[in-house]
């Protein structure tokens, strides 16, 4: 079995309330395992987000050493102006014709 090290939080009386709320709903058999599956699940999401952050890196590194020319924005910006500028018209309410 790991070794168990105990910590003591200062939650806000929300949070606390949540996670009492919780385990009396027998979600989870104590508080100590609302915290855990939180670190569990605030650990996953960082290590997402740490990976997504190394793609970008990689990705911008990769646009900094590309010397090729690349697109001309002028067609790219008129096609955004015109794919928007439609979908502006078709939310626009109709006109009443009297």
């Amino acid at each position: 079995m790991p070794t168990v090290e105990k910590l003591s939080i200062a939650l806000p009386e929300e949070m606390a309330a949540m996670i009492r709320g919780a385990v009396d709903r027998g979600e989870y058999s104590s508080n100590s395992e609302v915290i855990r599956d939180a670190l569990r699940d605030w650990t996953h999401k960082r290590d997402l987000r740490n990976r997504g952050l190394a793609d970008l890196r990689r990705q911008w590194l990769a646009a900094v050493a590309d010397d090729s020319d690349g697109l001309d924005p002028d067609p790219v910006f008129d096609r955004l102006e015109a794919k928007y500028s439609q979908k502006i018209a078709c939310a626009a309410p109709a006109k009443k014709v009297r």
